[in-house]
């Protein structure tokens, strides 16, 4: 059985039509799974409904087995902006999740310094050991957004949710980045659905690449990512990478002048 699966999916807002329509697809738990297509075609709509934060108004969405029917406790979620409280350090910004997600809720006051070894642990393999007691503004863009992944991954989620979440950073933070997500990933296997604008992202991170259409969304090609892992950064500057990224590139440029063909 698939860990998230939708069915025939759709989702309007409002009278205005549908934002997603029609959308099938699996996804296995441990894949990592990146959204692409142009602004506007619901890959963010996507992941409201995988986490329970709108329900469809067409079709099914099911996750572990179950019926999505509202927030789910096993999903971790970061953004293009970090959203640290500015009044908490990084460690309690780290370990927000767990003063509020049961059960640890419950067990926080106990376990908390059980908890604090869990943020510190993260902080250090992302880099930002001796900057737990640090406060938003004294980290750089890029630190701020190490923290925010951590944050996600606290309460040790089957599910992360990235929507665009290196859009802000500058380049060489941003592959900094993938390479600090890809070593994560790699040692603890969570599923992945990453939504992003940026095809070299998506290539060097993903196992699929879904290619959605304009609005309303649908899924026009599902795309294999078959380069071997764990992948270097230096493989992006190969020539097969590139091949990759300019066919995709190439199939969104024809999805923005009206060339939707499904593969």
């Amino acid at each position: 059985m698939a860990f998230v699966d939708f069915d025939r999916v759709s989702l309007a807002y409002d009278s205005s039509g549908n934002a997603i329509e029609d959308i099938s697809l699996s996804i296995e738990e441990g894949e990592f799974v990146a959204f692409v297509g142009p602004s506007g075609c619901g890959k963010s709509t996507f992941m409201k409904l995988c986490t329970g934060l709108h329900g469809p108004t067409g079709g099914s969405v099911r996750v572990d087995g179950e019926p999505v029917s509202g927030p789910l406790k096993i999903c971790g979620m970061a953004f293009q902006s970090a959203n640290l409280l500015p009044w908490r350090t990084t460690l309690d910004n780290v370990l927000l999740p767990l003063e509020i997600v049961e059960p640890y809720r419950r067990q926080f006051r106990r376990r908390r310094t059980e908890f604090e070894g869990w943020a510190r642990e993260l902080l250090r393999t992302v880099g930002l050991e001796g900057y737990e007691e640090q406060y938003p503004w004294q980290l750089s863009g890029g630190m701020q957004q190490r923290a925010s992944i951590c944050r996600a991954l606290i309460h040790r989620p089957r599910l992360l949710m990235l929507d665009e979440p290196f859009a802000a950073l500058d380049a060489f933070t941003r592959e900094e980045l993938w390479c600090v997500l890809r070593d994560l990933w790699e040692a603890q296997r969570f599923t992945v659905v990453l939504v992003t604008h940026d095809l070299r992202e998506a290539a060097f991170l993903a196992d699929t690449v879904y290619v959605m259409s304009r609005r309303p969304g649908r899924i026009l090609e599902a795309r294999p990512i078959d380069f071997p892992r764990p992948r270097p950064l230096e493989m992006t500057f190969e020539a097969s990478f590139t091949t990759l990224v300019q066919a995709l590139r190439s199939r969104i440029g024809d999805i923005r002048s009206g060339g939707e063909v499904r593969s």
